[in-house]
């Protein structure tokens, strides 16, 4: 008992120490230059990335289609921490921490800008149309043959945080405690398995989540990607739609609750002397969990956004920055504005119970109903993160088998009994070590983003200038006709 106190002790150091102060500040600094060196280009073009994720782009090649693609990285990111995550930061940080969560958001479109152009600047298109890229390809290619062991060291870690964490585990126990919590709270009804007692609602869930995830992941990005088109737009719509109506039915008290935000985030409601501490946690609670939410820097989503279809890196960059302004700006916002405005934060509750609280004080329906929608959006939060971190994960194994089909439909029936023992899984060991492989991930990336910011530049600058000149010579056409 003893050894396993220090060994989970000794993870949750390690833990502590890789997403400390030098990851986060690592993270926001890259995301602070490439904003300096791209001239804010995620404010002035987020109309024309926004534009792109509904107009794909003819006759490019890969895989999917960028709306296709962005959904892709969206499953993955948009998960149970936008629910979860985001109310346990405002606990700890309060309301300020939605501020700096924004922060981390609008420095962070400029990562996933570069992670996504990148990704399609560097990727390889096989014989049978096959796109492969991410960050081990712009590491290779872009660094050179000499860095391939940094990229290999990313697809290492790339592949255990999806098949022992973050794409498995940690979202399976979610979804199953999320359906538990609601159907059968007081475990009235139980099985035992492997041990331990059960509720059926865990196991029945456990079961149908398997067998849904089987269907779909066998079928390779084409069908992650149509599942993830259908899927995504829902649930974060549902859920937008659900927030909207707790903002809209307490309006009155929206401009006090920004206000609360504001003033929290600068420490200027905390008592004489401790407005600087108060300000210290508020930013590190919230860019800590703007960096969690929306994964800028972390080197998963270039991965999907290498399949897309085009043959522009930069018009793909855009389109896969719009995924962190979706993801932090627009439904992590929903979640902290209903947990602020309706006080929620600030009841001695901690993760879920507190979006729950939210929920059950802003909606006008019953506390029954509210929690039933609530459960819903978790379920499909939590499946699409299962589904998008199984393409992340094959992706890395097959760069490092140097693209062995085999290992790859190993890797996909081991995904899938991952999924089916992670509701009976306790270990927290399991999740630290999740949890490390995920902060070890980002080291690699942002090494290459930051060696490559050049490319990102000259490349970034040549297509606005082609841009330019196609209107240029379309106006002239127009003026002619005229």
């Amino acid at each position: 008992m003893y050894k396993r106190q220090t060994v989970n002790q000794a993870l949750e150091n390690i833990d502590n120490f890789i997403w400390g102060l030098p990851l986060i500040i690592l993270i926001l600094a890259t995301g602070i230059l490439l904003t300096v060196r791209l001239r804010g280009l995620q404010i002035r073009h987020l109309g024309k990335a926004l534009h792109y994720v509904f107009h794909n782009e003819e006759d490019g090649d890969g895989e999917v289609t960028s709306f296709g693609a962005l959904c892709t990285a969206l499953s993955a990111t948009i998960g149970t921490g936008n629910i979860v995550g985001c109310a346990t930061a405002i606990v700890a940080g309060g309301p300020g921490a939605m501020f700096w969560m924004w922060m981390a958001a609008l420095f962070g479109m400029a990562t996933k800008y570069t992670e996504g152009m990148l990704a399609v600047k560097y990727r390889e298109i096989d014989e049978e149309g096959h796109a492969l890229g991410g960050p081990f390809y712009y590491i290779e290619k872009g660094m050179g043959k000499n860095w391939k062991w940094l990229a290999k060291v990313f697809c290492v870690f790339g592949v255990m945080v999806g098949l022992f964490g973050i794409g498995t585990f940690t979202q399976v126990n979610g979804i199953t405690s999320a359906v538990n919590n609601f159907f059968d709270p007081n475990n009235a009804n139980t099985i035992a398995l492997f041990g331990r007692e059960y509720s059926w609602s865990v196991v029945i869930a456990g079961i149908i989540l398997t067998v849904c995830v089987g269907l779909v992941v066998i079928g390779g990005i084409q069908r992650i990607s149509k599942v993830s088109e259908i899927i995504v737009p829902f649930m974060a719509v549902t859920y937008v739609a659900v927030c909207l109506i707790i903002v809209f039915t307490h309006l009155s008290e929206l401009p006090s609750a920004l206000a609360e935000i504001v003033q929290s985030a600068f420490g200027l409601r905390a008592a004489a002397g401790g407005a600087l501490g108060a300000m210290m946690v508020a930013m590190q609670k919230g860019i800590a969990r703007g960096i969690f939410s929306n994964e800028a820097g972390l080197g998963s989503a270039p991965i999907a956004a290498a399949a897309a279809q085009t043959k522009e890196p930069v018009r793909q960059g855009l389109v896969s920055m719009t995924g962190t302004f979706i993801d932090t700006i627009v439904i992590c916002s929903m979640t902290g504005f209903a947990i602020v405005m309706t006080g929620a934060w600030d009841m001695g509750l901690d993760g879920v119970e507190v979006t729950t609280k939210a929920f059950a004080m802003g909606l006008p329906f019953p506390e029954r109903v509210s929690a039933f929608l609530l459960m819903i959006c978790l379920v499909f939060f939590a499946f699409t993160t299962i589904l998008g971190w199984d393409y992340y994960s094959e992706r890395c194994l097959e760069y490092l088998t140097n693209g062995k089909q085999m290992a790859v439909t190993v890797f996909k029936w081991l995904y899938i009994l991952a999924v089916f023992i992670g509701p009976f899984m306790t270990v927290s060991a399991v999740w630290t070590i999740a949890d490390i492989c995920n902060g070890l991930m980002a080291f690699p990336n942002l090494v290459a983003l930051l060696a490559l910011n050049g490319d990102v530049v000259a490349e970034t600058k040549d297509y606005f200038m082609r841009l330019k000149a196609v209107r240029a010579q379309e106006r002239a056409v127009t003026l002619r006709s005229e």
